[in-house]
């Protein structure tokens, strides 16, 4: 219980709150990563424990007497209304967040595959361009990449073509095409999924935002492999106004169905600017080192606690 509470409150603050994760936002992506669902295990995994005392001196062989005692419909000595709300509370709990997944994904396909066909109707292939690049013809400068099992697509607006010159607009197909190849829409749905389960959870929010970020600087980190940093940051804060039409209500039919993610987001465009032009170092080894081990151990303790307890 005790490792639940500090992975619900105190140890999200401080990741959210440190100042290292821009200097390696991949280990900090798979330290949320392993955040949260140390934080689901331990969770769940406490309230299992406390209603299964009565059941067993071990979670496997209380397991294995919980599914006789609700087959004959009986409880056993010591059994009491606190341990068996416990277990009903675990299982609602693990219930939900499965579900909501789930939901999440299946939304998030449906969405996608209704998107692809508008882009079929509503946009060109970029001239000269072999691997899957669409035109929209949209005045809004807007960059967006669209995931798919066999097809994906990156979708710019003409809006976008006019404005960028050739090296910022390669920077920025080169960081669409870095969220393609690394899956982050998978990341991102994950966490998506945790904060619709838990709304009224802070710290949900909290790591989906801070999630969003990172993900957005990973794919600026390759995009700096095609251009220069500073054309990279000019290209970015340029795309970002974007946003502006989806705050005036233009939004494209495009984005209407749902497929725009939130990549031009004005929350996200200073920090990733920012970080582009301040030249921020990376993270020594011994820090590097620490923060793998940190998410190693996050990921074996709560099945460890559960095993042994």
């Amino acid at each position: 219980m005790a490792l639940a509470v500090l992975l619900a409150w105190p140890v999200p603050i401080l990741l959210a709150g440190a100042d290292w994760p821009p200097r390696a936002p991949g280990l900090a992506l798979a330290l949320w990563q392993a955040i949260a669902l140390a934080g689901g295990i331990s969770m769940i995994g406490s309230l299992l424990v406390f209603g299964l005392i009565p059941f067993g001196a071990t979670p496997v062989s209380a397991l294995g007497a919980l599914a006789v005692h609700v087959a004959a419909g009986t409880l056993p000595a010591g059994a009491t209304l606190a341990g068996v709300m416990a277990l009903c509370l675990a299982l609602i709990l693990g219930t939900h967040l499965l579900l909501n997944l789930s939901a999440t994904f299946i939304r998030a396909e449906r969405q996608r595959r209704r998107h692809h066909t508008l882009i079929g109707l509503l946009s060109d292939p970029l001239p000269f361009d072999t691997e899957g690049t669409r035109v929209i013809d949209h005045a809004a400068p807007i960059a967006y990449c669209l995931p798919g099992g066999t097809r994906s697509a990156t979708v710019l607006s003409r809006g976008l073509l006019h404005l960028l010159d050739a090296d910022q607009l390669r920077g920025v197909v080169a960081h669409e095409r870095a969220h393609l190849r690394q899956q982050h829409h998978v990341v991102l749905l994950a966490f998506k999924s945790w904060h619709s389960a838990l709304p009224w959870f802070p710290i949900a929010n909290r790591a989906e935002n801070a999630v969003a970020l990172l993900v957005e600087m990973m794919a600026d980190d390759q995009a700096r492999q095609a251009v220069d940093d500073r054309t990279l940051a000019r290209a970015i804060a340029l795309v970002g106004t974007a946003h502006l039409s989806e705050v005036s209500g233009t939004q494209t039919p495009l984005a209407a169905a749902g497929g725009l993610d939130d990549v031009s987001s004005a929350d996200l465009v200073g920090p990733r600017v920012s970080r582009l032009l301040g030249e921020v170092p990376g993270l020594s080894t011994t820090a590097r080192t620490l923060v793998v081990c940190t998410t190693v151990a996050l990921l074996l303790l709560p099945p460890a606690l559960l095993l042994t307890s």
